[in-house]
């Protein structure tokens, strides 16, 4: 396999999931700036990010902001456990630029 391929394959593999809450549902409405919330590998870096993002959805990425959030601890009766750690990255997009992830989920 030639690097180029190994590269894409990562690509596809970085975003995992869009991030549903009622901030990341406000930040996409919003007019003038359109930003879009992604659950991501927690290796992953910014450009890669980018890249994955132009690339699934076809759009231009304008910025990416990334943030480590800690997981919660949780008790089940009297055993207490930890979630995991993940990362999740803010990405605005260019001018005139639209994701749509129900569009983007069935396919």
């Amino acid at each position: 396999m030639s690097k180029v391929q190994i590269a894409g394959e990562r690509l596809h593999q970085i975003i995992l999931a869009p991030v549903v809450s009622e901030k990341s549902t406000r930040l996409s409405e919003m007019p003038l700036e359109k930003q879009y919330v992604f659950k991501v590998l927690r290796d992953s870096r910014k450009p890669e990010i980018k890249r994955a993002v132009e690339l699934m959805f076809n759009v231009k990425v304008q910025d990416v902001r990334t943030l480590n959030v800690k997981g919660k601890t949780k008790r089940f009766g009297r055993s207490e456990g930890v979630r995991s750690d993940w990362k999740k990255a803010y990405v605005t997009l260019a001018e005139g630029q639209q994701i749509d992830l129900l569009a983007a989920a069935a396919a």
